[in-house]
């Protein structure tokens, strides 16, 4: 069906304008021209300049914006009460019935409740899907850059006090993995390793339930795996992703292009499938097939989180032409919320 070709080709390039035509090439991506104000919400564009100085200003932009935004002892994905007894304290309204210290409250004839101590060691593992479909961006970077940014606001969230952070690299035709190690200057390392790593060539599909299969056997210790992908493709993914849920805490982080989500009226359109080679002809003038187009897709975003939901994992989704680093920051003011027993919208 066209339909189902043409949402596999959400990641392709558009083709340019009617009046222009181009025998089948991608276009280049075309990118908004960001201003002043909302600079800090577009990644560097990697590849378009020395990777340290890059990676140094996407550094800034996160420490700058998330120490500003979130505040509090612990800043990590999944902050917790923690598991270790601590000491008892008077009850006060709105504490958590839950954690109720009744043998001191019988003794004393006054409600206690029992604090808990956090866990701050915690080892993350990284899965990063850097195919081809991730080569493609309309907004303000294209998807790698989005799903590269993902990844050092999670190094900076979890890397601290003995954390450690590992990662595993799948581009379809390599997998990369680089060990747990605790330490800004570690994190700063793989962060590099990982705009390093070489572009996919077209017609190579990833494999993201192999990358995730790496992590399963041998079993780690328990800790947080993060997955950064567009979940686009089979879901094959789904399983091992289920089997990790059992022993980690997971997150997924969705990175989304608007166009995939659905398509201007621009005529006739030439779409390539990065992960195929396979050319398809795309008549977005017809209003019907760009409601069908609409549709499918959304279809589609609702199968990945619903995946995702049966998995366990929780969902963060990063769009190319949105605020990513507010994204982040709503996320994980949310988990917070839910974390201490407060209501998560």
């Amino acid at each position: 069906m066209i339909l189902r070709r043409g949402r596999a080709r959400a990641g392709a390039d558009p083709a340019p304008p009617a009046d222009e035509p181009d025998a089948g090439a991608p276009a280049a991506p075309a990118h908004s021209t960001p201003t002043v104000g909302d600079a800090d919400a577009d990644p560097p564009h990697f590849g378009e300049g020395p990777a340290d100085v890059l990676l140094q200003r996407l550094e800034l932009t996160v420490r700058r914006r998330l120490d500003g935004l979130l505040q509090g002892d612990h800043l990590g994905l999944v902050p917790g009460s923690g598991s270790e007894a601590g000491d008892s304290r008077t009850y006060h309204p709105g504490d958590d019935v839950r954690r109720m210290d009744w043998p001191v409250t019988a003794r004393t004839q006054v409600p206690h409740v029992r604090e808990t101590i956090a866990d701050r060691e915690l080892e993350t593992w990284a899965v990063v899907d850097l195919s081809a479909s991730l080569d493609f961006g309309t907004g303000l970077c294209d998807k790698r850059d989005l799903a590269i940014a993902g990844l050092a606001a999670v190094s900076h969230l979890t890397v601290r006090g003995g954390n450690r952070l590992g990662a595993v690299v799948t581009t379809g035709e390599r997998v990369d993995r680089y060990p747990a190690k605790p330490g800004r200057l570690a994190a700063d390392r793989l962060l590099r390793a990982v705009v390093a790593t070489p572009r996919a060539a077209t017609g190579r599909r990833g494999d993201l339930a192999a990358a995730l299969e790496t992590l399963r056997r041998p079993p780690r210790r328990r800790g947080l795996v993060v997955v950064v992908s567009d979940f686009l493709g089979d879901t094959d993914w789904e399983r091992p992703l289920r089997g990790l849920g059992a022993r980690h805490e997971l997150l997924g982080i969705e990175v989304v292009d608007p166009r995939e989500l659905d398509l201007p009226d621009v005529g006739p359109l030439t779409v390539v499938d990065p992960e195929s080679g396979q050319t398809l002809e795309v008549p977005t003038g017809d209003p019907r097939f760009r409601a069908r187009f609409a549709e499918a897709a959304a279809e589609q975003r609702q199968a990945i989180a619903a995946g995702l939901r049966r998995a366990g994992a929780g969902h963060l989704q990063l769009r190319t032409d949105r605020d990513w680093v507010m994204d982040v920051v709503r996320f994980v003011a949310d988990r917070r919320r839910a974390g201490s027993g407060g209501a998560s919208r």
